[in-house]
């Protein structure tokens, strides 16, 4: 199967991107500068990602809320037109997280959902809607510069609250805007009409910005101790497993799809438990790598890596529910276990 491209495509090649598949997109993974410096720009002023590979699922229409009521484990009317909410679809029958989804509540009618890139199928499948995904890009501007920079072309975008939901012309382009992200610094995601990104890509980065990859997107995710879909999220993985419970509205008038099978494994307590792991030295931990409690395997990483703000490696993984904050564990390697310690997350303080 051919591969999908972002609008800015182009644009990537241009700027010598490496690009990678993902999701069964072509994705910039670095630039010349490298992960590591698109990471610390990000931390330490402001970055730009294209991350189009994400969908769009449009529902729209007096009854729109009702189907995403029914199928999500969030409560909508917690929020409301305006706002921008981080959710999950279940498995109806083992309550595994299919996708975790931001819904960007554009106006009363109007609600765009965002799912991961290879589950948008499966979303509108859920939710109805139409996937509108091909119609535009979206530009996610993050780090702590990216607002006063953004307000230099934008500056209705640059003032969006935080998980707020708004529309804004950005260098003369009417576009959506979120104050969300997935980096642990604060920011906003652009969406834009596809014809108009390469417009727009180009007036941000003429602020100051510089272009990041999905590389520094993922090392920036870890540090903020936040969930990657196929890692710490998927098939056999639960929100309470994640220690994500707080994206769950138990008691929302009508339920949601996987409610039983979630309230049955809270009843009987769950067999394991995601945790931060600090392990000292450069060398990262890797997923799928197995924790050793007291010497037994006990557990297995989900996402390591080296931490660029801290120096050292660090990783998510899930262990038995008895493993708490302070526990020293090990993580098995090629010759000797490598000793860790067990963490609270975020690793590195992010924006609340």
């Amino acid at each position: 199967m051919t591969a999908r491209t972002s609008p800015l495509d182009a644009v990537h090649r241009a700027l010598g991107a490496k690009l990678v598949p993902f999701g069964g997109w072509d994705m910039p993974l670095s630039y010349p500068a490298g992960t590591l410096a698109e990471h610390r720009a990000c931390r330490t002023d402001a970055v730009a990602f294209d991350v189009s590979h994400l969908g769009t699922v449009r529902v729209e229409g007096a009854g729109a809320l009702d189907p995403l009521q029914a199928a999500l484990t969030n409560d909508l009317t917690k929020v409301g037109p305006g706002w921008a909410q981080y959710t999950h679809l279940l498995d109806a029958d083992d309550a595994s997280v299919v996708d975790d989804i931001i819904v960007w509540w554009v106006d009363e009618e109007r609600f765009d959902v965002m799912p991961n890139a290879s589950n948008t199928s499966g979303v509108v499948a859920a939710i109805g809607g139409e996937d509108v995904t091909t119609t535009r890009a979206v530009i996610a501007v993050q780090g702590p510069a990216a607002r006063s920079r953004l307000a230099e072309i934008a500056p209705g975008a640059a003032a969006v609250g935080r998980f707020r939901v708004t529309e804004a012309h950005v260098a003369g382009v009417p576009c959506t805007v979120a104050g969300t992200g997935y980096t642990g610094e604060d920011g906003v995601e652009l969406a834009v009409p596809a014809d108009a990104a390469v417009h727009v890509w180009d007036a941000v980065l003429g602020t100051g910005v510089q272009p990041a990859g999905l590389g520094a997107r993922d090392t920036l995710r870890l540090e903020a101790g936040l969930p990657l879909h196929g890692h710490e999220l998927g098939p056999g993985i639960t929100p309470l497993q994640a220690g994500l419970g707080w994206v769950v509205a138990w008691d929302k008038p009508g339920g949601f799809r996987g409610r039983d099978a979630l309230l049955a494994e809270q009843d009987r307590g769950v067999a394991r438990l995601l945790r931060g792991l600090a392990v000292a030295g450069r060398r990262p931990p890797r997923a799928d790598q197995v924790v050793l409690v007291d010497g037994s395997e006990a557990g297995v990483v989900t996402s390591g890596n080296f931490s660029p703000m801290l120096g050292h490696g660090i990783a998510l993984a899930f262990v038995p529910p008895s493993v708490e904050v302070g526990d020293a564990v090990a993580i098995a390697g090629k010759d000797e276990p490598v000793p860790a310690r067990v963490v609270a997350t975020p690793f590195v303080a992010k924006v609340r």
